[in-house]
């Protein structure tokens, strides 16, 4: 292999015995193998899912709109309709109209066990028509995206990937990085005047990668809160809440996440290691409320008699965001809970209500998030394409292009110079005093992605002390 070919990541060849230029290329290079097939594949679902709203509103139009009227049946009658139409289901969940022209959705578990989303137009209680939640594209799109539809081992490779590719990242800004002096040509344009593929395709790598890096970035520490892992854990320490949402200590060991099904949004990734607290009969004699109200507890019983109509009240009343849904109790002990996961976070807002005294048991606003949660909900809603509307689809979409850009250009790099019966993995000289800064950034990797720093460890350890001392594995893998 040439020393010219070898040396193509950097518009400036660094010189061979730069031992830890030549080891950073050689980490990319392995990571690039393992996460382009991830990363293309987050890439297109990302970029589909980011237009939910325009492709449901397109594919369920005969559903999701209704002709406006002057009068709007309660919210019990549109449950009965839909009790009427599905005898044998069980209502799980219900959405009030989003806007005058939409229809009100209501979650039901078929008999079946199903879940679908049932369509009601508010003005007459008319049975619209039902989704499979399940089954639907937007469902599948999303269950590949976070779990490759093969569940937790598919969520935990999909966090592997996604935190190798910040080890992509910041590998390929330090092979970017001009090492004589800032040249246009390479570093910030890329040279399509070039005659030569190598240059064009290294170019085509390098320049978006470095004008993409911050986006892509975004869009993986913004993802990591969801994976199974390293959001069940380091981002968990942060997640605490003041005594006040309380009305008492809850009894119960169910999290407010439960409420989140297959991949349903019901309440916002703050609150779903909530504690759900538990409704009691003997609740139906002592409603009202036991502690000082903060600004955003205004109103601490909805009074009686409790019922839908009554939580649907309540939850007007306390100008909770347009878009709740209210979840019913399933079973003796359970609670109604408000809730509702909106464009912008800092109406985010989960009540829950006991469902014999309308008392309300727990009440958490973005307010009473601590300041890493509040920064995560703000994070996960610029990811989703949520938080300003159309230009902040666009801004996404565009930092989903530029990685399928990456990975193409990546894999097409790669395909051009790897030697026949060979991996084309970059060399590295067998020594160098400077071994401690990789193992420093091993160990800092080690410390906030667990995952990445053990496989990463695991890496370097078949590298130097398996590969490098079996010839035949040094040959093929090199």
């Amino acid at each position: 292999m040439s020393k010219t070919a070898d040396l193509e990541l950097s518009p400036d060849a660094e010189p061979s015995g730069n031992w830890f230029y030549r080891a950073i290329w050689r980490w990319h290079f392995y990571a690039g193998l393992f996460v382009i097939p991830f990363m293309l594949m987050l890439a297109i679902t990302g970029s589909i899912y980011l237009f939910k709203p325009q492709l449901d509103a397109v594919m369920y139009s005969d559903r999701l709109f209704v002709e406006p009227a002057a009068t709007v049946v309660s919210s019990s009658q549109q449950l009965e309709a839909v009790q009427t139409a599905y005898p044998d289901a069980t209502i799980t969940k219900f959405t009030p109209n989003l806007a005058p022209d939409r229809s009100a959705e209501i979650g039901i578990t078929a008999a079946d066990e199903q879940n679908l989303t049932v369509f009601v137009n508010p003005y007459t209680a008319q049975v619209l028509g039902d989704r499979n939640e399940d089954q639907n594209f937007q469902a599948i799109v999303r269950e590949i995206h976070g779990e490759l539809m093969i569940g937790k081992t598919g969520d935990y490779l999909v966090e592997l990937a996604s935190c190798w590719g910040l080890v992509l990242l910041v590998s390929g800004l330090y092979l970017w990085l001009p090492r004589n002096g800032l040249k246009i040509g390479g570093t910030l344009i890329p040279r399509f005047w070039s005659r030569s593929r190598r240059i064009f395709w290294r170019d085509l790598h390098a320049v978006p990668g470095f004008y993409g890096v911050l986006l892509i970035g975004f869009l993986i520490l913004t993802g990591l809160p969801w994976a199974g892992f390293w959001g069940n854990t380091f981002a968990r320490v942060w997640d605490r809440f003041p005594t006040y949402v309380f009305s008492e200590t809850p009894e119960s060991t169910v999290m407010t996440g439960t409420l989140n099904q297959r991949g349903t949004q019901t309440v916002p990734w703050a609150v779903e290691k909530l504690p759900m607290p538990q409704s009691k009969p003997d609740h139906a004699q002592h409603s009202g409320q036991q502690f000082p109200a903060t600004p955003s507890q205004t109103n601490r019983s909805i009074g009686q008699p409790v019922n839908l109509d009554s939580v649907v009240a309540f939850a007007n009343a306390n100008q909770v965001a347009p878009g709740y849904s209210v979840s019913l109790p399933q079973d003796k002990t359970g609670v109604y809970t408000v809730s509702v996961f909106p464009n912008n976070p800092t109406d985010e807002r989960t009540i829950h209500i006991d469902q014999y005294s309308g008392k309300v048991l727990a009440d958490v606003g973005f307010q009473d998030y601590a300041l890493f949660p509040q920064a995560v909900e703000i994070g996960i809603a610029i990811h989703m394409g949520k938080f300003f509307g159309f230009p902040n689809q666009l801004l996404m979409l565009a930092a989903c292009l530029i990685a399928i850009l990456l990975c193409i250009s990546g894999a097409v790099m790669w395909w051009q110079r790897r030697p026949a019966g060979r991996l084309g993995a970059p060399t590295v000289p067998p020594y160098s005093p400077g071994w401690k800064i990789p193992v420093a950034i091993v160990a800092v990797m080690g410390l906030l992605f667990p995952l990445v720093g053990l496989s990463l460890a695991a890496v370097l350890l078949l590298d130097y002390l398996v590969i490098a001392r079996i010839p035949t594995l040094k040959r093929v893998l090199s």
